[in-house]
């Protein structure tokens, strides 16, 4: 998965869940003029901008004082909204019976952009249920994934490519 480096990731999760929140994923995409550092966050109530405002701005103060990025970078903060991506296995247990779209490193069955039902995650393997059959897709083949929101569904487009 698309996860920021490690050491952003023990930075960062620390200070969200200090503050409360869950931190569903961190993305860091680097790059000399314009990075961008993401970091989702989410809570059960939902979030708002003034949790997003509240968690920039703790997480701002710890990248002046650790300085762990050299290169320029925004830093954002949101909601991971209604078509959430997944970092975690946990995630995908958290939302079994639910519609995903996963994005594989290399084609499973001639395809590498997968939707179907989370069936069940079995070790590192996620299976999701397609229309007439199962596919079981592990963790580290797996370079995106996305809940697809029901409202997609309910109007036929979750096959949409």
């Amino acid at each position: 998965m698309k996860q920021a480096p490690e050491h952003l990731v023990n930075l960062i999760e620390p200070i969200v869940d200090g503050l409360g929140y869950e931190c569903v994923g961190i993305e860091y995409n680097p790059h000399p003029k314009n990075g961008l550092l993401r970091v989702y966050i989410d809570k059960e109530d939902g979030i708002l901008v003034e949790d997003c405002t509240k968690v920039s701005h703790q997480i701002s103060g710890m990248l002046d004082v650790e300085d762990p990025i050299a290169d320029n970078f925004q830093l954002e903060v949101s909601s991971p909204g209604s078509d959430r991506p997944f970092f975690k296995l946990s995630q995908f247990e958290q939302f079994i019976g639910q519609t995903v779209t996963v994005k594989v490193f290399k084609p499973i069955n001639k395809q590498r952009k997968i939707t179907g039902i989370i069936e069940k995650v079995e070790g590192d393997v996620v299976v999701l249920l397609l229309a007439d059959q199962s596919i079981e897709i592990p963790f580290q083949a797996m370079s995106k994934a996305r809940l697809v929101p029901d409202f997609l569904i309910k109007k036929g487009r979750r096959n949409e490519k």
